[in-house]
């Protein structure tokens, strides 16, 4: 146990957890999922919510079981390796509002951070306005971490308190089963299902769910994270992090011209639009927010399986804002950003700066 820990926990096993992601990613694009999306975690996440009915735009509405292997994966890791640590108590309400606009700032991008990493390795240069509009917005959250931002200490709870997350992802996996996708019918019992679009295009259940576990198990030991990768490198000029995600997009990268999915440009990218302000405003929120946060969408999921109740509430927050977001007109879609996602932005900003300000300890 001890040397496979030492391995997650050095620069190569950062780097062969990048790789990994990469490649899976590129693959379950190949066996099914929509393009330069194998793995995006606010796309899936905003899927979930049209799944559950908590939105209507019916080409984004799926189970995806990536997500819940990403939880139920990561639990099992905690537990192998003595981790579960059932905590938490601070500042949720704080954190669910983080979520909503992280997830909010996403849909304006059209991706998660590792979504705007699989897009530039797809060839997709849009993606180039989300990283640099990340980085801006991490950055803006080191200013405040600095200046003593602090939600406060989490609190070691009972056992079953960490047990509720990933026991709600069990159960949706549980729907999946009892009420699977029916050919030419877009619902069946209480799920629904995508008839057109992204929300149509899937890997297999099977191949989606061991994916989603074997990611969540690797990516629990390293502690893999996107925003703590930029967070750690301006803040601390440490790269371990930052090898991951180097890795993943050359994995990935690689990937996709072995399987022929490399097609550069500006134009006509999938599920992607060149508003290139937009794409950076976006994600500046998405950055600010996750920073705020203290991880990225992914590494949210992953904290949330080993028993981080804080962890769980910010990914419900981002659940709650993916329906926010497409019920109110927020959200973007290859013809541009939606007729209200701008002044989301803005509010958004506006929100996550307050936070930041209101949760200083020390003044600078």
């Amino acid at each position: 146990m001890n040397k496979v820990t030492n391995f997650f926990s050095s620069r190569w096993g950062m780097i062969g957890t990048g790789v990994f992601i990469g490649i899976v990613a590129a693959l379950l694009q190949k066996w099914g999922n929509p393009g330069n999306m194998g793995v995006c975690v606010a796309c899936f996440e905003r899927d979930i919510a049209g799944a559950l009915g908590l939105h209507r735009a019916d080409i984004v509405q799926y189970m995806r079981p990536e997500i819940i292997g990403f939880v139920l994966g990561s639990l099992i890791a905690a537990y192998l390796f003595r981790e579960f640590s059932a905590r938490g108590g601070s500042a949720p309400i704080v954190r669910f509002v983080l979520g909503v606009f992280a997830m909010i700032g996403a849909l304006v991008f059209l991706g998660c951070p590792w979504r705007a990493l699989l897009r530039l390795a797809g060839g997709d240069w849009n993606a180039i306005f989300g990283i640099l509009g990340l980085a801006a917005g991490v950055g803006v959250g080191t200013l405040f971490l600095r200046t003593g931002y602090d939600l406060g200490r989490s609190q070691k709870t009972q056992t079953i308190m960490g047990w509720i997350f990933p026991l709600i992802m069990l159960g949706f996996l549980v729907l999946t089963f009892v009420f699977p996708q029916i050919t030419g019918q877009d619902k069946n019992g209480v799920l629904f299902y995508s008839m057109k679009g992204p929300g149509s295009m899937h890997a297999p259940l099977v191949i989606s769910l061991v994916a989603g576990l074997a990611i969540g198990f690797i990516a629990q030991r390293s502690r893999f994270c996107t925003m703590g990768a930029l967070r750690d490198l301006i803040l601390f000029k440490q790269a371990h992090l930052f090898f991951g995600i180097v890795a993943l997009v050359v994995a990935a990268f690689l990937t996709n011209l072995i399987l022929g999915q490399f097609h550069p440009g500006f134009d006509g990218q999938p599920v992607s639009h060149t508003m290139g302000l937009w794409n950076f405003g976006g994600m500046v929120l998405a950055g600010l927010a996750f920073a705020l946060a203290g991880g990225c969408p992914g590494r949210q999921l992953f904290l949330a399986g080993e028993g981080d109740s804080d962890a769980a509430i910010f990914v419900l927050g981002m659940i709650v804002g993916a329906a926010i977001a497409h019920n109110f007109g927020l959200a973007s879609s290859p013809k541009g950003v939606g007729p209200y996602g701008v002044a989301g932005v803005i509010i958004g900003l506006l929100v996550c700066l307050f936070i930041g300000f209101a949760f200083r300890k020390k003044t600078a």
